[in-house]
C-alpha cells in the first residue's frame, strides 16, 4: 500500500478559490472595528477616504511585489522560501519560527476569540470555549482535505461579503437620519495623526500577503497568481470604500467616530433590533472565514520548514489525495489551541494577540521587501514572468509602510508592557534554531560512519 504522505503540493486552486481565500483572511474582523478609529484619528471625511484608498495603493504595491516573489519562485513555503533564497535557510528558519508560533497561530487564536466574543451572545458559553471549538472544528476540515476546505472558504467569503453589503445598504438607507458633518477636506490632521489613521487601515487591509503560499497550487501557470492578487485588492478596496462611505452616510462623521460598533449602529437604524442582533452573526462570520484562510496557507509553512530541516521530518509529510501538509496542519492546529489558553488568562483575549503577533509580523513583511532588492542582486539570470512595475519605487514604497507599521506595533506593544512576550518568543526560536541544527549535524554523522 502506497504511502499518501509521500505527495507534493499540486495546483488544485481555481482563480475564483485563491481570490476567496485571499479576500477571506483580509475581510476579519478588522473592518468592523477600525472605521470609528480612522473617523476619530482623521477628523475629516475628506480625509478619511484618502487613508482608506491610500491604504489600497500601499496594499496593491506590496501584492505586486509579491507577485514577482511568487511567479518567479513559485514554492508552498511562500515566504519563507523567498527569505530562504535570498538570506539563506538559517535566517528562514526564525521566520517560520515567528510564523508558526506567533505570526498565523496568533492570527488564528485573535479571530478565534472575536468569534468566542460574538457567538457568546448568541449561545451562552465562554468565548474562549467558543474559540477552541471553532479551532478544532476547522484543523479537522482542513485535515480533510484542500478540496473542501476550499469549498468552505468560498461559501464563507461569499456569505461574510454578503454580510458587508448589508452594512452598506444599511447606512445608506440610514443617510437621512445623520446629522450634517463637517465638508470634505475642511481640516487637515497632522502628519502623524495621518500616520496613526493609516496604521489602523492597513492592519484592516494585512492579509493579502498570503497568496504567497497557495502560489503552487494554482491552476494556470506561474504567472496565474497575478491577475488573483491584483483582483482581491480590488474587490478588498471597494469593499472598505463602500462600506466606509455608507458609515459616514448613516452616521455621519462625529457619530462614526464616536461609535463603538459602527455597523450594529447602522443596521439597528435601518432595520431594527433584528438588524443590530444580525451583525453579531455577521462579525462571527468574518472571523470564521479568516480563520479558515490562515489555516489553509499557515500550514505550508511548517511544511516548508520540514522539508529543509530534517530534524522536523514528520511536518513535511503531504496528503497527496487530500492535498493537504496533515501532520503540519496538526502542528498549526495544536499551538493556536494554546494560544487561546494563554490569551483566556488575560484580561482581553484578543488585545493580548494584538500585542503578541503585530511587532513580529510586520517587521517580517519587511524582510521580505528588502528579499526582492537582494535576489535581483544575487539571482538576475533567474526567469521572472512578472516583474514589479516602477522598480524600485514601487518596493521602496512597501518597505517603506512595513517600516513604520513595525516601529508603530512595537511602540504600542512597549506601551501595553507586552513587548516582552514577542521577544521571549522569538528568543525560544533561536534556541530551536541551535537544536534543530545540532541535531541535524548528528543525524549527517550518523550517515556519513554508516
Amino acid at each position: 500500500m502506497p504511502a499518501p504522505m509521500a505527495g507534493a503540493p499540486q495546483p488544485l486552486l481555481r482563480a475564483r478559490d485563491a481570490i476567496a481565500i485571499i479576500v477571506g483572511i483580509v475581510v476579519g474582523a478588522g473592518i468592523f472595528k477600525t472605521p470609528s478609529m480612522v473617523a476619530g484619528v482623521t477628523g475629516d471625511p475628506g480625509w478619511l477616504v484618502v487613508a482608506w484608498v491610500l491604504g489600497a495603493a500601499i496594499s496593491l504595491a506590496g501584492a505586486l511585489c509579491y507577485a514577482e516573489l511568487a511567479t518567479a519562485y513559485p514554492h508552498a513555503g511562500g515566504d519563507y522560501h523567498f527569505l530562504t533564497r535570498a538570506f539563506g535557510r538559517h535566517a528562514s528558519f526564525l521566520y517560520a519560527w515567528a510564523r508558526a508560533t506567533v505570526i498565523n497561530t496568533g492570527s488564528i487564536a485573535l479571530l478565534a476569540f472575536v468569534f468566542g466574543d460574538y457567538m457568546s451572545k448568541v449561545v451562552a458559553l465562554p468565548p474562549a470555549a467558543w474559540a477552541a471549538i471553532i479551532v478544532v472544528a476547522l484543523t479537522v476540515i482542513n485535515i480533510a482535505g484542500l478540496r473542501s476546505s476550499a469549498r468552505a472558504q468560498n461559501l464563507l467569503t461569499i456569505l461574510e461579503v454578503g454580510g458587508l453589503v448589508a452594512v452598506a445598504v444599511a447606512g445608506f438607507l440610514a443617510a437621512p437620519a445623520a446629522a450634517a458633518g463637517p465638508a470634505a477636506f475642511a481640516a487637515t490632521p497632522p502628519l502623524g495623526l495621518l500616520g496613526l489613521a493609516m496604521v489602523f487601515v492597513l492592519l484592516t487591509y494585512g492579509g493579502w500577503n498570503e497568496a504567497a503560499y497557495i502560489s503552487a497550487e494554482l491552476r494556470g501557470g506561474r504567472r496565474a497568481i497575478v491577475p488573483v492578487l491584483v483582483a482581491s485588492i480590488a474587490i478588498l478596496a471597494a469593499l472598505y470604500l463602500v462600506v466606509n462611505l455608507a458609515l459616514l452616510a448613516g452616521l455621519g462623521l462625529k457619530g462614526l467616530a464616536d461609535s463603538k460598533a459602527a455597523a450594529a449602529d447602522v443596521m439597528g437604524i435601518a432595520f431594527g433590533p433584528a438588524g443590530a442582533q444580525l451583525i453579531s452573526v455577521l462579525v462571527a462570520l468574518a472571523a470564521l472565514t479568516s480563520i479558515n484562510a490562515t489555516m489553509i496557507v499557515g500550514a505550508r509553512t511548517n511544511y516548508a520548514l520540514a522539508r529543509d530541516w530534517p530534524a522536523l521530518g514528520r511536518m513535511a509529510g503531504w496528503h497527496e489525495t487530500r492535498g493537504t501538509p496533515v501532520v503540519a496542519l496538526v502542528v498549526q492546529g495544536a499551538i493556536a489551541l494554546a494560544l487561546v489558553a494563554f490569551g483566556a488568562l488575560q484580561s482581553d483575549g484578543f488585545e493580548a494577540m494584538v500585542e503578541f503577533t503585530a511587532p513580529v509580523f510586520w517587521t517580517f513583511l519587511l524582510l521580505v521587501g528588502i528579499a526582492l532588492f537582494r535576489l535581483r542582486r544575487i539571482d538576475g539570470a533567474a526567469e521572472r514572468p512578472f516583474r514589479v512595475p516602477l522598480y524600485p519605487f514601487t518596493p521602496l514604497v512597501f518597505c517603506a509602510a512595513c517600516a513604520w507599521l513595525a516601529y508603530s506595533s512595537i511602540a504600542y506593544a512597549a506601551s501595553r508592557d507586552a513587548v516582552h512576550v514577542s521577544l521571549i518568543v522569538m528568543a525560544a526560536g533561536v534556541v530551536a534554531w541551535f537544536l534543530v541544527r545540532a541535531r541535524g549535524r548528528r543525524a549527517g554523522a550518523a550517515r556519513a560512519a554508516d
